[in-house]
């Protein structure tokens, strides 16, 4: 059950982080990281994606992000010390030492800097240390320009996968996911519980919040890849008094409920790289695929887009347009372009070499 949970994520948003006024509210921030201490000496094994760097930046430097990637970029490198100052000066109160990790896509995408990744953040914890997380602004334009990881709900969701964390809690502004949007209808009921997330769920969803890059549209996202990888996720109002020390409370927020597990090598094909190139099959090979958990084969395939190499990531379609899978590729692009719509034997005649019979194995396929 939730309350057993041993190793938490916990992600902040930007408005949770700051005043009416744009600042960073410390009052607000102390009392998380009071809370946060008072878990972590009950053994609880903490890590912290948090929000926040550009707009602390930009309200040191008296500037206007807005509309300007280099502008997101300067403010967070003034912002981002300052932030991580602010959490480590807090948790010093309490004797507990924290780790600043900045992240960008490519961290993910690479399994090599992946697994590295994975490694340090375990040796990190087993002494006994808080990671204090956040996307690389300063250096990595995409992430502003494209909300790589769909902010950082995305982001903490996929570190609480990838670390094999227990439970995600997206602290927020909001009380949870509601039958209907609150802000427009006064009836609107909290949901608090929810056992999996449909498209209906989703529907439910509204957009973007004033002043952060993400929403409920992200929040949902986050809990969908945290619960796909068998954890509990959980969004809950962070202006609600002691709210972590209630997040095991049956009564606040909104509790997801873990689905199957992914392994580890699909979670990261799943949820955590770059997208390098699109195949489209027929119908065949897709209702070989879902039905049949097999293998994509070059005679299956309609047509490819994009350059990708062997090894990289793509995406698998329908004839209709839909994404209905991920999968490491056997060959490359300038490969497949040669090969699709011939039989798996005709491969070696065809290229003057053959890596494997399937373009892409089963055991390197996800159903998304």
């Amino acid at each position: 059950m939730i309350e057993n949970s041993k190793r938490i994520v916990f992600k902040f948003g930007t408005n949770i982080l700051r005043n009416e006024d744009g600042d960073i509210s410390l009052s607000h921030l102390y009392s998380f990281i009071e809370d946060l201490s008072y878990l972590y000496k009950q053994g609880k094994e903490i890590l912290i994606v948090t929000s926040g760097a550009v707009g602390l930046g930009a309200k040191k430097l008296k500037i206007d992000t807005s509309g300007s990637t280099t502008l997101k970029q300067a403010a967070a490198s003034v912002g981002q010390p300052l932030l991580m100052g602010i959490w480590q000066d807090g948790f010093e109160k309490y004797g507990i030492t924290t780790a600043q990790i900045l992240l960008t896509e490519e961290d993910f995408s690479n399994r090599k800097k992946y697994l590295s990744l994975r490694l340090t953040l375990h040796k990190l914890l087993e002494n006994k240390v808080i990671p204090i997380i956040n996307q690389n602004d300063a250096v990595s334009p995409s992430e502003l320009e494209h909300a790589s990881f769909s902010d950082n709900d995305k982001l903490s969701s996929i570190v609480a996968s990838k670390l094999d964390a227990n439970l995600l809690v997206m602290v927020s502004d909001v009380d949870g996911l509601f039958d209907k949007n609150p802000k427009l209808y006064p009836d609107a009921k909290l949901i608090s519980k929810v056992e999996k997330i449909t498209p209906k769920i989703e529907k439910l969803a509204s957009g973007a919040s004033s002043g952060g890059r993400g929403g409920m549209i992200t929040k949902l996202t986050g809990a969908k890849v945290a619960t796909s990888s068998g954890l509990y996720a959980k969004i809950c109002n962070g202006k609600t008094p002691n709210i972590i020390r209630k997040v095991f409370d049956d009564n606040t927020g909104t509790l997801f409920l873990p689905q199957n597990t992914l392994s580890h090598k699909k979670r990261w094909i799943a949820y955590a790289t770059n997208i390098m190139g699109k195949i489209t099959v027929n119908d065949g090979a897709k209702e070989a695929i879902i039905k049949s958990q097999k293998s994509l084969l070059s005679i299956g395939i309609d047509d490819i887009e994009g350059t990708f190499k062997r090894g990289e990531i793509v995406s698998v379609y329908d004839k209709k347009g839909l994404e209905f899978a991920r999968g490491i590729a056997s060959y490359s692009s300038e490969d497949i372009e040669k090969i699709k719509g011939h039989h798996s034997d005709e491969i070696c005649n065809i290229l003057g070499y053959k890596f494997d019979d399937d373009v892409i194995i089963k055991d390197n396929l996800v159903l998304v």
